[in-house]
């Protein structure tokens, strides 16, 4: 899922996401696949109506991003994003369609993915940035040793104690500032599916709890730990084990479908199976991409860069289910889930692929 890096407000640089995974050998995100599906409950709030975009049809280049209701979505939308920037772009270079196009990408809060580098300095760029604009920051920590099985976006901390260091700068930048953190995706489906070695398991277990831990003492901060899909780990009571071991009981909740496209629909009764053996647990769902839900076929990586699909409901907190805290764009819309399809390296900003997300979605049911 990391991939690459662009500058912070004020700080250093920051992880772009990639989009992960699974298992190598093509038992990857057979993960997040999902026929199509509705979320009825916020039909008023898909994204052709909340984007900011406009398409009046007279070239106008749509106006810079700007923040969403807050009663809709406190999350904070970066006006420097690289969809922004792609937006300007754009302008610059007459192409007002286009701009248009990823602007529905950029009108949105989209996840901040932090990097390896300068941890403490992006969380608080993002977090004090998001403050200042009384929003909530929307971070993901992806940096757990081991990752993604040595595919596309292998890494990670080089041990235990090289993620602690890192996961303590990243405590000190988010301070009391208010933050959503979803926490290491794919640490423990890959766990659950075997693909992370056994003699790995324990540390990372340690690693997640200490994580939960640690992040929850911190004034104004809510964690969500991954959880996969539904076409990743099929039997939801086959997380519950690894869930409880990282520290679900302490966390506010798990989230599904991160840098997937499994349908809403799909993943929230999927949520609820799971919620009901971990204690009545929230969740979060991706729906970044899920608009025409996911590819058939039989395509071993048709979760990396699929064509066809399309952007989903725009995050919100209205969900219509008290126990779906909010729909959110974990994944960020145009970037590279790996080098296949075409595709640049994984977090790496694609043009072309954000405009086809964006198009689709004037004709999909948005999850």
């Amino acid at each position: 899922m990391y991939g690459s890096l662009r500058q912070a407000p004020g700080t250093g640089p920051e992880a772009g996401s990639g989009a992960g995974s699974g298992p190598p050998g093509g038992n990857r995100a057979r993960h997040r696949r999902a026929a199509l599906g509705a979320a009825s409950a916020v039909g008023a709030l898909l994204l052709s109506a909340c984007s900011g975009a406009s398409d009046d049809g007279n070239g106008a280049l749509p106006p810079k991003p700007s923040q969403r209701p807050k009663s809709t979505a406190p999350f904070w939308v970066n006006p420097d994003s690289k969809a922004a920037r792609q937006v300007s772009t754009y302008g610059k270079d007459d192409k007002a369609a286009d701009a248009r196009l990823v602007q529905r990408i950029a009108a949105q809060p989209v996840a901040e993915w932090i990097g390896i580098d300068d941890p403490e300095g992006e969380a608080r760029g993002f977090t004090e940035a998001a403050a200042k604009a009384d929003r909530e920051a929307l971070l993901v920590l992806y940096n757990i040793p081991h990752r993604d099985c040595g595919s596309y976006s292998r890494g990670g901390a080089s041990d235990g104690n090289a993620y602690r260091a890192w996961l303590d700068g990243v405590l000190t930048g988010i301070g009391d500032r208010p933050t959503t953190v979803i926490l290491e995706p794919d640490a423990l489906p890959h766990i659950e599916d075997k693909c992370t070695p056994q003699q790995f398991h324990e540390e990372r277990y340690a690693l997640l709890t200490e994580a939960v831990g640690k992040l929850k003492g911190l004034a104004h901060t809510k964690v969500y730990l991954d959880a996969g899909n539904p076409h990743w780990i099929k039997d939801p009571g086959r997380m519950v084990e690894p869930l409880k071991r990282a520290g679900i009981a302490q966390a506010d909740g798990f989230a599904l479908n991160i840098s997937n496209y499994q349908t809403t629909q799909e993943n929230t009764t999927y949520g609820k199976k799971l919620s009901a053996m971990v204690g009545g647990k929230h969740f979060v769902i991706d729906t970044s991409r899920n608009g025409n839900g996911a590819p058939g076929g039989d395509d071993p990586e048709n979760w990396c860069n699929p064509r066809g699909r399309a952007l989903g409901t725009a995050p919100t907190i209205r969900t219509g289910d008290p126990q779906v805290d909010a729909y959110l764009w974990i994944k960020r819309p145009g970037e590279s889930d790996g080098t296949c399809k075409g595709g640049p390296k994984a977090g790496a900003w694609w043009p072309t692929y954000a405009r086809e997300l964006a198009r689709n979605a004037d004709g999909a049911k948005k999850g």
